[in-house]
């Protein structure tokens, strides 16, 4: 049988910033939790969360030895495909979602659709 491909891929960059944010929480966590909710102009944002435990219907994946990944089972189908980032810039710095599924963004960057 072959082994399906991660639902999204995750940068080093986005790596480093998920395992500083684990470590400095204070408390263990499974993991972190990505998925969409409906905001802003275009429709839809990502959410970031600490996972304490996997859902039922979580898509889990090991984006590293030491980092798992659940998907929320609601955005699965609108970020297949997706890279995570991490990116430091001088007037910000924060994930960034490179998704080949998004047909616009709103103008300031905070939404899309698909």
């Amino acid at each position: 049988m072959t082994e399906r491909p991660a639902p999204i891929t995750v940068s080093d960059a986005a790596l480093d910033r998920i395992r500083d944010l684990l470590e400095s929480r204070g408390k263990p966590s499974v993991g972190i939790r990505i998925g969409v909710r409906t905001k802003g102009c275009s429709g839809l944002s990502y959410t970031l969360e600490f996972a304490d435990e996997v859902n039922e219907f979580d898509e889990v994946f090991k984006a590293s030895d030491d980092i798992t990944i659940m998907i929320d089972p609601k955005a699965t189908m609108f970020i297949f495909g997706t890279e995570m980032d991490f990116v430091v810039d001088k007037m910000a710095s924060g994930f960034v979602f490179n998704n080949p599924n998004e047909k616009g963004r709103c103008g300031c960057g905070e939404s899309f659709h698909v």
